[in-house]
């Protein structure tokens, strides 16, 4: 395995790339042209905008597909901040870099000087040469935070200044498409069908959970539906990744398979050759094993498939908890309960829930999963406002947060926290109720959406 030294360069092979930043560190990525601009905003994927085309980010880990990015792209920076804003890098420990092939594999890491007073730092590049792609080592700091880097890169991270009533709007847009969404779809709480477990598989997961004292989990057809074209069509494209060659996202085949969804987790692996090896492989890396074991899952799919020219199999399990009523309406008021406590540690007063908020940002968040687009902008125009007003709210002043990716109400709540936009929505002293909406789905798997009224 390479070690990077700044400016050090590496070509890279095809396929999808994932790099990783163990440690208190937010992990970022700018999608470029040549003049070394963003595109639009959705070329900016950090934690409340975890996707684009070719480039995935779950935690402190990078997946990024040189051959699926946006057309036009031909450099994607790799960013870090402190998980805790502006905290100064120097009080943290030293960044490093670590990146594998599609098949898993050690590639290269890169550890820079260890930055002092930045606060954001770029850490490293993949660019375009000729017909193939290179990383190159940077280690370049920044003092003013992801704003300024973002606003030198071309994202346009200006609060709206809309027309009363008015709100902060902090989330960035692709482009939508698809068909107008209905209201949730509630799960039947066990398969139409049973599944049948000819490899073994669900025996080996649930003898390492009971071991790691989780309930068992059962298997649900739908889910293998899912499963077995995500590894069919991995085989077949040759590389790992979250999305099929027609853009389709394994969260999409869960949910057109009929399973919808509250909590969803995924392995896409290559390289085990029994679901024996699977299982094992699992247990001895860290956030596989943190899916294998996580205790509210209560259904799982697997299925597996051989790459014909290279012999390579390729794996997918999905792991879920079907989404009801009942643990919709507990999702919900978690994210209150959470939402209520940062603003009582600012010496503000407890919002309270709003049935007519609730509902329109609940068809919200189905409707950014139905017609797969993310924006506060619906594609018919709606605004939040006008989405709270088509609900039946007679509220004055209209704030909303979005969100996608986030599997918890925990991790949601942190997100918008983070970032200063959502966090002025949630500690607004004018702000007097609110309304959640969630939904499973898309490209990013989760959809998140709160509305405030006053």
């Amino acid at each position: 395995m390479n070690e990077l030294v700044p400016g050090g360069n590496l070509p890279l092979p095809g396929g999808a790339l994932t790099l990783w930043v163990p440690g208190p560190f937010d992990v970022s990525a700018l999608i470029t042209d040549e003049s070394g601009k963003v595109g639009g905003d959705a070329d900016f994927v950090f934690y409340n905008q975890p996707t684009a085309p070719g480039a995935r980010l779950r935690d402190d880990t990078l997946t990024i597909d040189p051959a699926r990015l946006r057309p036009g792209a031909a450099r994607v920076t790799v960013v870090i901040s402190p998980a805790d804003p502006g905290t100064p890098l120097g009080r943290l420990p030293a960044p490093t870099l670590h990146v594998t092939n599609p098949g898993g594999q050690p590639l290269t890491r890169f550890t820079p000087s260890r930055p002092q007073r930045e606060t954001v730092l770029l850490l490293a590049e993949l660019y375009r040469r000729g017909t193939g792609w290179k990383l190159r080592a940077l280690g370049q700091g920044y003092a003013d935070g992801l704003a300024g880097i973002a606003r030198d890169f071309g994202v346009d991270l200006v609060e709206d200044a809309t027309p009363a009533p008015a709100a902060v709007r902090s989330a960035f847009i692709p482009a939508p498409r698809s068909t107008p969404s209905t209201g949730p779809h509630f799960n039947s709480p066990s398969p139409t069908s049973p599944a049948t477990d000819p490899t073994g598989f669900l025996t080996l997961a649930n003898s390492a959970r009971a071991n790691a004292g989780s309930p068992p989990v059962a298997l649900d057809h739908r889910l293998t539906s899912a499963a077995q074209a995500h590894a069919s069509d991995m085989a077949a494209a040759g590389h790992l990744s979250t999305e099929s060659r027609d853009g389709t996202s394994v969260y999409q085949r869960v949910t057109q398979a009929g399973y919808t969804y509250l909590i969803i987790g995924e392995h896409l692996v290559s390289g085990p050759r029994t679901p024996a090896d699977f299982v094992d492989y699992c247990l001895r890396t860290e956030k596989a094993r943190r899916t294998l074991l996580e205790r509210d899952f209560t259904h799982a799919g697997f299925a597996q498939a051989v790459d014909p020219r290279s012999g390579d199999v390729y794996w997918t399990a999905l792991w879920a908890t079907p989404l009801t009523a009942g643990n919709l309406a507990r999702t919900a008021a978690e994210v209150v309960e959470l939402t209520n406590a940062e603003r009582a540690r600012a010496g503000l007063r407890a919002l309270a829930v709003d049935p007519l908020l609730a509902a329109a940002a609940q068809a919200h968040s189905t409707d950014m999963v139905v017609r797969a687009f993310y924006s506060h902008t619906s594609p018919d125009g709606s605004q939040p406002w006008d989405r709270a007003a088509a609900a039946g709210s007679r509220r004055r002043t209209i704030g909303e947060n979005i969100a996608c990716g986030q599997r918890s109400a925990a991790e949601v709540v942190e997100g918008w926290m983070n970032s200063p936009g959502h966090r002025a929505n949630i500690l607004k002293p004018d702000f007097t109720h609110i309304g959640i909406g969630f939904a499973g789905g898309g490209q990013t798997g989760t959809y998140w959406t709160q509305l405030f009224g006053a």
